[in-house]
Order: structure tokens, then C-alpha cells, then sequence
């Protein structure tokens, strides 16, 4: 788990971390604290919950109090049991982050039956296999274009030269959305998972809100425009000539905007940088790799599994209903903490080694399960792999040169930058 250019610093980072872990009484654990994502100093937490607490409840936090569900098997309990532990914005969503009540979103991601099974079925066409067939070569072209046009022998930033600009170019063709624009679709995935802070990316949630509206404006008029033509093959006229979905209320539109943008970037886009920091963090699988470049179709899976790209899921539950001991009670929050079931020792032999050639690499939970398994997992796969098979025919080796910056949030497990070189 060393970072870039500087291992010595963050093992002495994490080794402190596991120290202030196991010290702290478990009645004062806050797994959720976004600076523990922010500085990558998570891991000895979880470690010790999936040891004595599995199933934790935290009692105070800027979030309120929560369950926290760390282990592989518990937490597949929880996401297929939609009927006890629900998904609906109006109890408050799929983040640890209630969002005030006036402002709660839905979307189908944020829905039970059978609202969400119509909602969902009436933009998965976009990734069938006949559609995806069709997306590899633009994707392979794309990704080919953004590589050759890479500084050799100068450091850059791989998070907005390669990982953002794959992604929001396959978003921009998800939708349709003006290609000279696509940049905003990148902000507005940004904005919607970020914490209002002084200084940060938004100040304040009045902010926020405001760029959210600019996004619906944008989308309410592509809407407008595709509504009335012969239905496309894009997520937009998807959803205005489905039944399910052509009659929604502007907070529905949007709730299913922002969900769409947010899984088809931050996912992907993270796995992107993480995937070639994992490799700069084990020399040894980058060289394994090198000699055998048929490994990325198994290596892809496994970056998704140690990266984990979205952190957690959040339900609340409908009922009073017993998990690993513990009785969680109607009402309570619980959070699914995918980034600590894929690192557990119980169901993943070794998890915390990035190894390429894994032999169950689908084995996690990065995409969630049950209902609201991820609908773009197939897109999400395919653009790591056909990004690594052009990346291995150009260079060796892209080196990272120095520490990333992480974004400070318990939910979205992403960089803001990962400094680079090619060598010339």
C-alpha cells in the first residue's frame, strides 16, 4: 500500500494509523470519516472491526449514528434482502450522507420494486452485448488517440490526461451530449459526490445545488429535443420514450442523471488510476504483466476488487432484523463497506495482495449485488482492459513519479491527481 514516489512515508502513515486503531476503543470507531479515505489510512480500521465487530454501531458522527456491515458475507446479506434493508431516497438513499429532506433526490438506484426494476430496465439496453460490440472499437480508438497525444519523458497528471478523459468521452456518447462539452458532464459527477467544504471543490450546499439546476437545464433541453424525435440509442431518449421513465418529475430526472453520470465515471475513472498505481506499488506483477500481456482480461477484475472504486452502499432498514449478532432496529442506518468485504481474510485468500493472475478475480464486491448490481459492469470492464492492450502496446512502463492525491470522501474511493512519466 505504498504510494508513488515516497513508500517510506506512507508505511510510517499506515503503521501509525494501526496503531491509533487498535488502541481506540471500539465504542469510538468512525469508519466513515472522509479524511481517513483522504489519507489512505482506512485499512487497520476495517481490519480490526472485521476481527471484533463486524457488525459496528457508531453511535455519533458529522452523518449521525450508523452500522457499519465489514465483512463479505454480511454485507451479501444485506444487499439482497431489498425487502428489509431498503434503498429509498425518501429514508435517505444509498450514502452514509442523509441529504436534507428537501432535497432528496430519487433515482432507480434509490428505489425499491417495483419502481426500480422498471426504471432500470429501460436504460439497460445502452449496455446489451450487440451495443457494447459496437462502443469497443470507439473506445479503442479513443483510447489510442488520448495515449498518443501523452508528454514522453515529461511528468503529467494521469487522472485528467487519461482516466477522466476516457471516461467523460464514453459518457458524452452515452448520452449524447455535446462532445465539446463533455468536461461539464465531469464537474457535474464531481459536484453531486462531494462534501461542501471551505476551500474545497464546492463551499457550501446553496453551491452545489445551484450548479445541480445548471445540469438539469441542460439535460431538460436534450430531453425536450429527443422526446419528440424517433427513439435513439442514447440514455436520454431511452428514458423519454420509456413508459417507465417518460413521465418523471424534474428531482426524478435529475436523481437518474446524476446516477448515471457518477457510475459511468467514478468508477472507471478511479479504477483507471488505481489499476497503474497497484501496478507501480508491485513491480513484480508489472513485469508479470509485461511478459504476458493475455493477463488483463484477469488482471481487470482484480484492479476493481483492490481499488474499489465506491466505497460503500448505504440502506435503511424497514424492519427490526438481527445480522451478525447484532439487532439492527426499523429506521437504523447500515452501511455496506465494500471496501473492507474485499479485503476480507474469510471469503479472499490474500486480499490484500495485488495479484494479476488471481484465480476468482470476479470473486468481490466493487459492483455490489442483488438488484442494484452495477448495470454498467461489462462497459466498466471492457474500457480497463482495451485501455491496458493499448497502454502495453506503446510503453513498458508508465511510472508514477509521485504521491497521489485522494479525494476526501468515505463514498467515492478516487484520486484528484497521480503525478506520471513515460519514459522517452
Amino acid at each position: 500500500m505504498a504510494d508513488g514516489s515516497n513508500p517510506m512515508a506512507a508505511e510510517a502513515r499506515l503503521k501509525a494509523a494501526r496503531e491509533q486503531a487498535w488502541a481506540t476503543p471500539l465504542e469510538d470507531f468512525h469508519v466513515g470519516d472522509p479524511d481517513l479515505f483522504r489519507t489512505d489510512t482506512h485499512w487497520p480500521w476495517f481490519e480490526r472491526l472485521r476481527a471484533e465487530d463486524p457488525v459496528h454501531w457508531c453511535r455519533e458522527s458529522e452523518f449521525g449514528p450508523y452500522w457499519s456491515v465489514t465483512r463479505y458475507a454480511d454485507i451479501m446479506e444485506v444487499d439482497t434482502n431489498h425487502a428489509v434493508f431498503s434503498s429509498e431516497a425518501s429514508l435517505g438513499g444509498i450514502t452514509i450522507r442523509d441529504a436534507r429532506p428537501d432535497l432528496r433526490r430519487p433515482s432507480f438506484i434509490a428505489m425499491d420494486p417495483p419502481r426500480h426494476d422498471a426504471q432500470r430496465k429501460a436504460v439497460s439496453p445502452i449496455v446489451a452485448p450487440h451495443n457494447l460490440a459496437k462502443l469497443e472499437p470507439i473506445i479503442r480508438e479513443r483510447a489510442g488517440r488520448i495515449l498518443d497525444d501523452l508528454p514522453v519523458g515529461e511528468t503529467f497528471d494521469w487522472v485528467d490526461r487519461v482516466s477522466i478523459e476516457l471516461t467523460t468521452q464514453m459518457l458524452a456518447t452515452l448520452f449524447d451530449f455535446p462532445f465539446e462539452q463533455r468536461r461539464r458532464l465531469t464537474r457535474w459527477s464531481d459536484v453531486a459526490t462531494s462534501i461542501p467544504t471551505p476551500g474545497g471543490l464546492v463551499e457550501t450546499e446553496a453551491a452545489r445545488q445551484a450548479e445541480l439546476m445548471e445540469c438539469l437545464a441542460v439535460f431538460t433541453g436534450l430531453w425536450n429535443e429527443r422526446v419528440n424525435c424517433e427513439p435513439g440509442n442514447d440514455l436520454i431518449s431511452m428514458m423519454a420514450h420509456s413508459e417507465a421513465t417518460r413521465n418523471m418529475t424534474p428531482d426524478e430526472y435529475l436523481g437518474n442523471i446524476i446516477l448515471l453520470i457518477v457510475g459511468g465515471n467514478d468508477t472507471t475513472r478511479n479504477s483507471l488510476s488505481g489499476g497503474l498505481l497497484a501496478l507501480n506499488q508491485n513491480p513484480d506483477q508489472y513485469e508479470k504483466l509485461r511478459r504476458d500481456p493475455a493477463l488483463i482480461p484477469n488482471m481487470v477484475p482484480e484492479i476493481i476488487r483492490y481499488q474499489t472504486p465506491l466505497a460503500h452502499m448505504r440502506r435503511t432498514a424497514t424492519a427490526d432484523h438481527v445480522l451478525g449478532g447484532q439487532t439492527i432496529r426499523k429506521g437504523d442506518k447500515v452501511v455496506m463497506w465494500y471496501v473492507s468485504g474485499n479485503r476480507d481474510e474469510r471469503v479472499i485468500e490474500n486480499p490484500d495482495a495485488f495479484i494479476i493472475d488471481r484465480e476468482r478475480p470476479r470473486q468481490h464486491l466493487s459492483f455490489g449485488f442483488g438488484i442494484h448490481r452495477c448495470v454498467g459492469n461489462r462497459l466498466a470492464e471492457m474500457q480497463l482492459r482495451i485501455v491496458w492492450e493499448e497502454i502495453l502496446k506503446r510503453w513498458a512502463v508508465v511510472e508514477v513519479v509521485g504521491e497521489p492525491r485522494r479525494v476526501r470522501s468515505s463514498f467515492v474511493k478516487g484520486y484528484e491527481t497521480l503525478p506520471v512519466r513515460i519514459a522517452g
